[in-house]
């Protein structure tokens, strides 16, 4: 059994077990806890799938599909970037109970996978977006605590009152960042922020746009704390890190442009937003106020 401790914050030692038996079967707290991030989000998804225009039974057939090959993309994902780990036995490609998931892997593949979905069961895919970047969200922050009980996702060296110790991390970098903590922090944040944001949404595909924006913005960073980071050019690129500032860059330039369309579309919104005074006496001939 491991242990984590928080010194400046007193606590010294927490015995972290990495999984449980039931019945003489070993159940690991990494998946448990992924799949109740998961299962969460599904259900949000269900019940706020009306606000956004879904049919709720064809909605879950593409969450399905959409949670399997987010599986498959988050294992293959990892596993193209740790070739030389699987090349003495590539059976151990499909163990998954040794851990190597990717979370980009994974939400590219369960978009792409959505898509498809989406086509099959005749779900507008925007909306169907903007409620899965909701729900990831929450699945996110739910399931970054799968690290911890895996004491990995964990950061360099750090002064900070929160700093992190384990048995499980190299005496000589303790305390270390808590980077799972700060990602599951970030996502709560962002799902609580969205949910407020709901009402003042105005366009589909707005929610998605964002999500890219504010969670790559954070994985920016906190990859950068990261000492188990995935590598496109070693020591010099960090994949996750160039992903979310394409991510990141992407957004806010469709956020800029799919706005200006629909104050194109809607004329009558520009009062909402530019407060002068011809915009103003127009707003009051328009309306006749």
């Amino acid at each position: 059994m491991e242990w984590v401790g928080f010194p400046h914050l007193g606590i010294d030692r927490l015995d972290i077990s990495s999984q449980i038996k039931i019945f003489g079967l070993s159940i690991h707290w990494y998946g448990v806890i992924i799949a109740v991030g998961m299962s969460l989000a599904v259900i949000y998804a269900y019940f706020v799938a009306k606000k956004f225009g879904i049919n709720r039974n064809n909605m879950i057939d593409v969450i399905i599909i959409g949670i399997v090959c987010g599986i498959v993309g988050a294992r293959l994902y990892y596993v193209i970037f740790k070739l030389d780990s699987f090349s003495g036995d590539l059976l151990k490609i499909f163990d998954l109970r040794t851990g190597g998931l990717a979370i980009y892997g994974g939400i590219i593949f369960a978009f792409l996978g959505g898509f498809f979905g989406c086509r099959w069961r005749k779900v507008k895919f925007l909306p169907m977006a903007d409620v899965a970047a909701i729900g990831f969200l929450l699945g996110q922050g739910i399931g970054r605590w799968g690290n911890f009980v895996n004491i990995e996702a964990y950061g360099t060296h750090t002064d900070l009152p929160w700093g992190m110790t384990s048995s499980a991390i190299p005496l000589d970098i303790q305390p270390v960042h808590p980077t799972f903590l700060y990602e599951s922090v970030w996502c709560i944040l962002g799902f609580i922020a969205f949910n407020f944001f709901l009402k003042y949404r105005k366009f589909d595909g707005q929610i998605i746009l964002m999500y890219m924006a504010w969670y790559g913005f954070e994985r920016f960073f906190v990859e950068g704390l990261r000492t188990d980071s995935l590598w496109l050019i070693p020591d010099v690129i960090r994949v996750s890190q160039l992903i979310s500032l394409i991510l990141v860059v992407f957004a806010v330039f469709a956020l800029l442009y799919m706005f200006l369309v629909y104050l194109k579309k809607h004329p009558d919104k520009e009062c909402l937003y530019v407060k002068t005074v011809e915009f103003e006496k127009s707003c009051l001939k328009k309306n006749k106020i």
